[in-house]
């Protein structure tokens, strides 16, 4: 097991005057912390190497150490009440739909239920048949209907128990009917033990039971996988016909009067944590670690795929035994930020027996004010989807390589070692459906300096975005960072006070909110320089009760790691579809110029060949100082060359504007380099023989209203390249150039007219 010293804050970004807290978990018996501006990021010796610059800070100094631990896994907590500890006679009945009913592993239902064996719990058995296990606290039974679950079907449950004869009821009937299917089975036994629910537990959806910890917490058992619709309680047991009707749809307050307990409807506020009992207890509850919400529930009709529009055929929960929306820890130290430290991206930098991590953070300028007129707008919501990538896909894109050549960081390698700290928007829960919400109230291990992706063997995200820090200290530009939880917080208010904004090499998810900032910006004048690929990509969304949350429904067409489930392609957090902004009719064509075409990470990366529209005189201060006939960017710190990774081409049919300039464009890209899948309507030779013209990057320049303009490179890649020859290199030099047009509102040469 792998020394532990790992952090996270509670916040991705800070101005002068406020707060941030830092979270720690180590192993080690103490450790050494210092406040560090974090240049330089990558340790390859064929560039200037790792750089950080120390800041006399409060929070320097040596601290204790303790381990901290992550509970992972969601459920629904209804709190104990007096309605619920004097049950005695009881029926609790739900739909399921287990992901993994055959795991061996016990999954909770509906349950009270306590470590020592008192209460009730509806449960999953180890054998996949459905199990009523009650106790008095000293003696326990289980019942089973022995009949094992299948995955991903509808299953109506029920357990009804008289406490006056000792009979109990355990039903389990899936929905589906088919000849000789024996899968549906009621079982009746008389039972001697009497259930004690006057436990002081609460009543579980979706787990077994809590435990305490050795901090105040409690970590749930018996998870379960998979959804949950319609649960229900009552204070009898109810008849055989009475249970039919609540299986046939009957509302359970006809079906059995003042003897309902609690109904909740899973399908309310699906936008909050919260639970509600539509009962006349009002027993609400709230979810733990963020499960799926607005999922389809057993009454949905497939003629509606928006949940507002059906809320009724929404009334399920998606459960996961690895969901994560907070770690929870408790905060070591704190910093207050002073007033006057300059902007810019630092860390909390932690030290100890030959460990070190950084706990990295964005320090934006003072609210309401710039200290620059450029700002390099930090892609936290990329670093968000990509938080503790498991790598499923990678693993899938390079199964054909030779053992030895799928060279993982040691910083992946540890995180194998913990499950608990979630997944990435690209990554599979246990159950194999995607994960659709990332937080950053968790460490997430691979948004650090020195982290080198597999795909790319080098920087990617957070560790590559550093060379563009690099490079503006290099050349002196005087900027400020912010972050996208700022831009889609504050929208235009942010960038008012900024000539251009910079992106990082990867902007890919975007909210509605920050598009629409964006574009009234570049509308009113302003000034984007688009330094990456893949940019403005996919339908994003920020939790409004939990801004730490972001969420990605990936829908059912485009470049995807995953497939929505059908039904569930509309946001939980604020309505919207999602999917991929090319499908909502703002492709990146129309804020860029260029979208996304290609990606592969095999293949060197070439350089980019320049194009007529570079000798146009409207391009001349791009070019100034850079010759007619070379290549651009044949060299870099990752793959070789500036056009790699991920590429971006003009497309006049998907919003390029018109009146764009193609610069430059990559040419000769190896085999491993495949384009996008949403440029095709089905498999061709073209497409099979990898034969297309999609596969390179443009790069491109246009004018937007009242001397505003777009300049944009179309490749991750182009930052890794930055720093070539000492900075003294043609795509450090058309950088500059550009950056100083743009930072000192030079009047731009008027686009021609229509």
């Amino acid at each position: 097991m792998t020394t532990e010293l790992i952090g996270y804050t509670d916040r991705l970004s800070v101005a002068p005057g406020e707060s941030i807290r830092f979270m720690v978990s180590t192993d080690l018996p103490s450790y050494d912390t210092s406040l560090v501006r974090l240049i330089h990021g990558d340790e390859n010796p064929a560039g200037p190497g790792f750089k950080e610059e120390q800041v006399e800070s409060a929070i320097d100094g040596t601290r204790a150490g303790r381990l901290q631990v992550a509970l992972a896994g969601s459920y629904v907590v209804i709190p104990d009440s007096d309605i619920l500890g004097q049950l005695s006679s009881f029926t609790i009945q739900a739909w399921i739909w287990p992901t993994t009913p055959l795991s061996g592993q016990e999954q909770g239902l509906l349950s009270k239920w306590s470590a020592d064996g008192a209460g009730i719990c509806l449960a999953i058995g180890k054998q996949g048949a459905l199990e009523l296990w009650f106790g008095d606290g000293e003696t326990s039974k289980r019942v089973s209907t022995g009949r094992e679950m299948r995955a991903r079907e509808w299953i109506f449950v029920a357990a009804a128990f008289d406490n006056e004869t000792g009979q109990l009821r355990l039903i389990q009937v899936p929905k589906s009917s088919w000849p000789s299917d024996g899968s549906a089975v009621s079982v009746n036994h008389v039972v001697q033990t009497r259930p004690n629910l006057h436990n002081g537990c609460p009543f579980l959806l979706a787990a077994s039971n809590l435990e305490p910890t050795h901090s105040a917490r409690f970590k749930a058992q018996g998870l379960f996988n998979g959804k949950i619709d319609s649960p229900r309680l009552f204070r009898r047991a109810l008849e055989s016909e009475e249970i039919e009707r609540l299986q046939q749809g009957d509302s359970p307050a006809e079906v059995a009067g003042s003897d309902l307990a609690a109904s909740w409807d899973l399908s309310l506020n699906p936008a909050s944590n919260h639970v509600t009992d539509i009962g006349p207890h009002m027993l609400h509850g709230a979810t733990v670690n963020m499960p799926v919400r607005a999922a389809t529930g057993h009454n949905w009709e497939a003629t509606e795929v928006d949940y507002r529009h059906a809320p009724h055929q929404y009334g399920a929960i998606h459960f996961h035994e690895d969901d994560l929306e907070d770690a929870g820890w408790d905060p070591d130290f704190e910093l207050a930020v002073p007033e006057g430290l300059r902007s810019g991206v630092y860390a909390a930098r932690l030290k100890g027996d030959g460990q070190e991590d950084h706990i990295p953070f964005i320090v934006r300028s003072p609210r309401g004010s710039a200290q620059a007129s450029i700002l390099f707008l930090v892609p936290t919501f990329t670093y968000l989807a990509y938080a503790n990538d498991r790598m499923d896909a990678a693993k899938e894109l390079f199964a054909d390589l030779p053992p030895g050549e799928f060279c993982l960081d040691p910083r992946d390698l540890y995180l194998d070692e913990r499950p608990e700290f979630a997944m990435s928007l690209y990554d599979r829960h246990t159950d194999d459906s995607g994960c659709c919400y990332s937080s950053s109230l968790r460490p997430i291990v691979n948004m650090r300096p020195k982290y080198r992706h597999v795909l790319t063997r080098g920087p990617r995200h957070f560790s590559a975005d550093l060379y563009l820090i690099d490079w503006l200290e290099q050349k002196d530009f005087s900027y400020d960072v912010a972050t996208d939880g700022d831009l889609h917080n504050e929208r235009q208010d942010l960038l008012a006070n900024y000539k251009v904004i910079v992106t990082g090499t990867h902007p890919e998810y975007w909210t509605a909110p920050m598009l629409e900032a964006l574009e009234g910006f570049l509308a009113g004048g302003g000034r984007l320089m688009y330094l990456g690929g893949n940019g403005f990509f996919w339908v994003t969304s920020v939790d409004p009760e939990r801004p730490h949350v972001v969420e990605v429904r990936r829908g059912q067409a485009g470049t995807r790691a995953w497939d929505s489930a059908p039904g569930e392609c509309y946001h939980s957090t604020t309505g919207e579809l999602g999917g991929l902004w090319r499908h909502r009719g703002k492709p990146p064509n129309q804020i860029a110029g260029i979208g996304f075409t290609a990606q592969g990470w095999r293949d060197p990366a070439p350089g980019y060949v320049r194009q007529p529209g570079s000798f146009d005189e409207r391009a001349a201060f791009i070019f100034d100082g850079v010759s007619s006939t070379e290549t651009i960017g044949d060299f870099g710190l990752v793959f070789g060359g500036a056009s790699g990774d991920e590429l971006d081409r003009i497309d006049y049919g998907l919003g390029t504007p018109h009146h764009t300039l193609l610069l430059a464009s990559s040419e000769d890209h190896g085999r491993s380099i495949y384009p996008v899948i949403e440029d095709f309507l089905q498999v061709t030779p073209v497409l099979l023989d990898r034969k297309t013209d999609n596969v390179h990057a443009d790069m491109v320049y246009f004018e937007t209203p009242n001397n505003g303009a777009v300049f944009s490179v179309g490749s991750m890649c182009w930052c890794a390249s930055l720093s070539h020859n000492g900075y003294d290199n043609n795509v450090s030099r058309i950088t500059e150039n550009v950056l100083d047009a743009f930072s000192n509102s030079i009047d731009l040469p008027p686009s021609p007219s229509p």
